[in-house]
């Protein structure tokens, strides 16, 4: 008897797993995981992918709707002026404007600076 004869004796599971049948499954499924352009692990990269751009369009559609209700607001008059006031700082003539920053809003490089 030769080799191959003598471990199909030894081994009664390899009688299943060297079926011509089961060796083109297991080359298909190996095929299908891995080796495919449709792969399994190519799925769960666009998967993923997909989770973040949904994230994503939440929170610009989240955006969208607080930069509706601003837009709503500053038709108002007297909120276009808070609304310069507070964003970029824009006074009367008569007024004078003292900008106080606290520690915790300055960026961290300002922080560490010694005087």
């Amino acid at each position: 008897m030769n080799f191959f004869q003598r471990f199909k004796e030894n081994n009664p599971w390899f009688k299943y797993v060297g079926n011509r049948y089961v060796l083109v499954l297991l080359f298909f499924a190996v095929w299908m995981l891995f080796l495919d352009n449709y792969s399994y692990i190519e799925h769960r990269v666009l998967n993923k992918e997909l989770e973040e751009l949904e994230t994503n369009k939440e929170y610009y559609q989240d955006e969208i709707k607080k930069d509706c209700l601003d837009i709503k607001r500053l038709n108002n008059p007297d909120q276009i002026e808070k609304y310069a006031r507070e964003k970029y700082y824009m006074k009367r003539d008569s007024e004078d404007i003292y900008i106080i920053e606290f520690d915790e809003e300055l960026p961290k490089e300002e922080n560490n600076k010694s005087l």
